[in-house]
């Protein structure tokens, strides 16, 4: 009988040390010690305010947030690209309006640190006089500037359609396009200026 009652004893205690266990830090153990508050200088506040932050007040942690530039963005395109006048040995012609400019603009706030970017596709109206058998012809049409983004203005092509195409001799078409296609490089120089504002949003 005795036999049997310390069998049952052991086979409990090993139970015991094989169940699962709570375990609660008892307040005498030893414990790492709580910080130590500690008064701030008027150096340690000036040196925080010093520190730049990107984003909104909320946004302290400078995580995640994203900014709409769409409106500021499409304004400026408006301004920066009718002030572009060209002068040729056969004419000059100038970028009379923006009629198209569709895409985005936006800043997004990454751990701090700020990234711009964006997406447009543009149609510039323009208007020109060329000397064409001894007259000077008024000319007006259309660039179209495809799809362009942030950092690859390098890239940048244009197309040209002129208004007047049917009144023209061929010859006189290829001279105007080719004198047209000299905007490639004004507009990239605008478009650059663009991207350098954006970036100091």
């Amino acid at each position: 009988m005795e036999s049997s009652s310390s069998n049952n004893n052991e086979v409990a205690a090993e139970k015991q040390s094989n169940s699962y266990r709570y375990w609660v830090r008892n307040a005498t153990q030893d414990a790492a010690p709580l910080p130590v508050p500690q008064k701030l200088t008027q150096q340690d506040i000036l040196t925080n305010q010093q520190q730049p932050h990107f984003g909104s007040v909320w946004n302290k942690a400078g995580t995640w947030e994203e900014k709409n530039l769409n409106s500021w963005a499409s304004r400026r395109i408006k301004e920066l690209l009718p002030a572009v006048i060209l002068e040729f040995s056969t004419g000059k012609a100038e970028i009379a309006d923006v009629s198209k400019c569709v895409g985005d603009a936006f800043l997004v706030t990454v751990r701090n640190k700020k990234r711009v970017g964006y997406t447009y596709e543009l149609t510039l109206t323009f208007k020109g006089e060329w000397c064409i058998q001894e007259e000077n012809k008024k000319i007006n049409g259309h660039i179209d500037v495809p799809e362009f983004s942030f950092g690859e203005l390098d890239g940048l092509k244009i197309d040209i359609r002129l208004s007047e195409e049917k009144d023209l001799a061929q010859q006189d078409k290829l001279r105007i396009k080719q004198d047209l296609n000299l905007f490639l490089q004004p507009i990239r120089e605008k478009l650059l200026q663009f991207e350098l504002e954006l970036r100091d949003r």
